[in-house]
C-alpha cells in the first residue's frame, strides 16, 4: 500500500481524532498551542484512494543556538502518537513517509510515543510486589496480562532503525510522556462497582470528606490562580518542578476553545477555604486526572479524596471507558519518595499499564548525538 503524509487542517485533524474511541490529549490539535516553544503541525496519512487513515500532531523544536538562514534544524516530537494502525503488517510503509516529510521540514531527529500497551498488572499484583522486599522494579514482576503483538511492534521498529529512549527522570519518570501509568477501567461498570473496587482506605477517606462537609465545585479560568497556589505548595512538599501559572492559562484557553469539556478544573471547599484542586482532561472515552494540588492544612477532612471521587463520578457520567491517573514510578524500592504516589493510585483498584515507551529515529546522527549530550547535562 502506498501512503503519503502531508499537512492537514485543524478541522480534518480534529474530526479524525474525535471519531476514535480513544486518543491522547497530546494528539489533539489544540495541544500544540499549549507548547509555545514548539511549532505544531497537523499531519495526515492518506492511502492510494486519498482516504485519511491516520493523523499526528508533530511538535517541532529548533536546535538551541543562533539562527542561520536556511539551516534551521528541529527535533520533531509526536507525543503519544501518531494515530495510525500500529498492528499493520506494513508498519514501515506508514512510518517512512512521515520520516521523509519531517526530514524535508528540517528535522534532525524524530521522537514518537506509540500508543501501544505492552503489559498490565492488576492492583493486587502491584500491592503484593510493593510488599515483597525482593521486588525491585515493576517490570521484573510477572504481569497479569501481556500483549505479544506489542513485542512484534517493538521488533519492527528496531528493524527500521528506531531506538527506544531511556527514561531520564527518577524512578522511570521520563522527560517526555510516561511509559508506566495507572488506569481504572470504567467500561461496563456501574458507579457502585467502581466505588466498591476502591480499597478500604480510599472509601474511608471519601466518607470522612462527606461527613466533614467538603464541597467540590467546578471552577473556571478565573480560579486558576487559586489552583496554582495549591499546586506550587504541593510541588515544594513533594519535590517536583512546578509549571508557571501562564502554562495552565494557555492550556485552559486552547483546550476549552476546542471543546468546552476538554479541560475541567475542580475545587474542594471546606469552611469557605479551598483545600484541594485538580485538573481533568477528556478526549472521547478516555479521561485523565492530569494535575492535582492540595494544602497541608486540615488534611484530616480529606479534601483531595473528595476531589478524586467527584472527578471519577463525573467521568463515569460522561461515559468514560478509562479513568487515567497518569504516570507512576516503576521502582518498588522503599527508599523512593515516589512509592507513596504508587500506593495512592493502587488504592483505586485499577491496574498498572506499561506502554511501548518513546522511540527516536536519528535523521542526522551528529545532531542527534549532540542533542543527547545536551539533555544529559540539563
Amino acid at each position: 500500500m502506498s501512503v503519503r503524509v502531508q499537512p492537514i487542517t485543524r478541522d480534518e485533524h480534529l474530526t479524525f481524532v474525535t471519531a476514535r474511541p480513544c486518543a491522547s490529549h497530546t494528539q489533539v490539535p489544540s495541544w500544540g498551542e499549549v507548547k509555545p516553544d514548539w511549532r505544531p503541525e497537523s499531519l495526515g496519512w492518506f492511502d492510494e484512494s486519498g482516504r485519511l487513515i491516520g493523523t499526528g500532531l508533530a511538535l517541532l523544536r529548533p536546535v538551541p543556538g543562533p539562527k542561520v538562514p536556511g539551516l534551521r534544524r528541529y527535533l520533531a516530537y509526536l507525543p503519544e502518537g501518531p494515530l495510525i494502525d500500529w498492528r499493520s503488517p506494513g508498519l514501515a510503509g506508514l512510518l517512512e513517509p512521515m520520516l521523509e516529510y519531517l526530514r524535508g521540514r528540517g528535522a534532525f531527529t524524530v521522537r514518537m510515543g506509540p500508543p501501544v500497551v505492552v503489559r498490565r498488572w492488576d492492583a493486587g499484583t502491584v500491592k503484593a510486589a510493593i510488599a515483597d522486599p525482593a521486588a525491585r522494579r515493576l517490570g521484573d514482576v510477572p504481569a497479569t496480562s501481556y500483549d505479544p503483538g506489542a513485542g512484534q511492534v517493538a521488533d519492527a521498529l528496531r528493524g527500521m532503525g528506531w531506538r527506544q529512549t531511556e527514561p531520564a527522570g527518577e524512578g522511570g519518570f521520563a522527560a517526555g510522556q510516561p511509559r508506566y501509568v495507572f488506569q481504572v477501567p470504567f467500561a461496563g461498570r456501574s458507579l457502585d462497582d467502581i466505588r466498591g473496587g476502591l480499597n478500604q482506605q480510599w472509601r474511608r477517606n471519601i466518607g470522612k470528606a462527606e461527613k466533614a462537609g467538603v464541597k467540590v465545585e467546578r471552577g473556571g479560568y478565573e480560579d486558576l490562580p487559586v489552583f496554582h497556589a495549591l499546586y506550587t505548595e504541593t510541588a515544594e512538599r513533594d519535590r517536583f518542578l512546578s509549571r508557571p501559572l501562564p502554562y495552565f492559562q494557555r492550556m485552559w484557553n486552547a483546550l476549552t476553545a476546542e471543546h468546552p469539556d476538554r479541560m475541567r478544573l475542580y475545587l474542594a471547599h471546606h469552611d469557605s477555604e479551598v483545600l484541594a484542586a485538580a485538573i481533568m482532561l477528556t478526549v472521547g472515552e478516555h479521561v485523565w486526572y492530569s494535575y492535582g494540588a492540595s494544602t497541608g492544612r486540615r488534611r484530616e477532612v480529606q479534601a483531595s479524596s473528595a476531589v478524586q471521587w467527584r472527578m471519577m463520578t463525573d467521568a463515569h457520567g460522561l461515559g468514560a471507558a478509562v479513568y487515567d491517573l497518569r504516570g507512576i514510578t516503576d521502582t518498588l524500592e522503599e527508599s523512593s519518595h515516589l512509592l507513596g504516589l504508587l500506593r495512592f493510585k493502587v488504592g483505586t483498584g485499577g491496574e498498572a499499564v506499561e506502554y511501548l515507551g518513546e522511540w527516536d529515529f536519528p535523521l542526522n546522527r551528529l545532531l542527534h548525538k549532540a542533542l543527547n549530550l545536551y539533555l544529559a547535562r540539563r
